[in-house]
């Protein structure tokens, strides 16, 4: 297996590490919150006494938006997050680990059984805090979540942009922000974009989001973009 050269925070992306092996590869990874504990079998670096855990472009959406080259990492240390469609947390953990004890991830996802695995997740990480119930009815957890700094999204509804805005009129203040993974099957980067994909930017245009970006996945997963947007919907 190969070593470690050098592990130094990512120059763009605050949370973010850029480790260096011995084979020339670069790898992304954040410091592990609960040092000794994996996630989802993800390598473990050790460097100058300080843990790191491998953030694997293919199994988290929003490190893949990161290695192709997202304008800016919005999540900061200490932040609230409203994370729909959490499943079994892989993303999520990544997140928990940049926004540290001070910050909490309310992780919702409507299926009991990759709850379970969150809940397993979270049981190690004192950030995370499960919630089991359906994006599309923000009312029926408005009594557990906060106002929140970001929304992390990946619900794969068809009105998923309406969804995520109607939980932002909810609990995202003013200027918070939004990672958004949106199903781009149908799109080529180097024609339109899909007319549906077109109408969900459009809705969330229209609901108050100022667009800043918008990173296609591949070769992380062919079918997604990510969109990174800001919420002015708050009058």
């Amino acid at each position: 297996m190969s070593m470690v050269v050098s592990i130094n925070p990512h120059e763009k992306y605050r949370g973010v590490y850029v480790v260096e092996l011995d084979d020339g590869s670069i790898r992304l990874a954040t410091k592990n919150l609960v040092p000794g504990h994996r996630v989802y079998g993800e390598r473990l670096f050790k460097y100058e006494n300080v843990e790191y855990r491998e953030w694997n472009a293919f199994r988290s959406k929003l490190a893949g938006a990161l290695m192709n080259g997202l304008v800016e990492q919005p999540i900061s240390e200490g932040d609230r997050i409203l994370y729909l469609g959490v499943a079994s947390g892989t993303t999520a953990s990544h997140v928990s680990d940049i926004v540290g004890l001070k910050g909490r991830i309310y992780g919702l996802d409507i299926a009991p059984r990759v709850l379970r695995e969150f809940i397993m997740v979270a049981e190690v990480r004192k950030n995370l805090f499960p919630i089991l119930g359906d994006a599309r009815k923000p009312q029926e957890y408005r009594h557990v979540v906060e106002t929140v700094d970001g929304i992390y999204a990946d619900i794969a509804q068809p009105e998923q942009a309406a969804i995520v805005a109607d939980n932002a009129n909810m609990f995202l203040r003013n200027d918070g922000y939004l990672l958004m993974a949106i199903k781009a099957r149908s799109i080529d980067v180097t024609k339109e974009p899909s007319e549906i994909y077109r109408r969900e930017v459009n809705v969330l245009k229209e609901r108050g989001f100022e667009i800043v970006d918008v990173v296609h996945l591949e070769p992380y997963d062919k079918d997604h973009a990510m969109i990174y947007a800001r919420f002015h919907g708050k009058k």
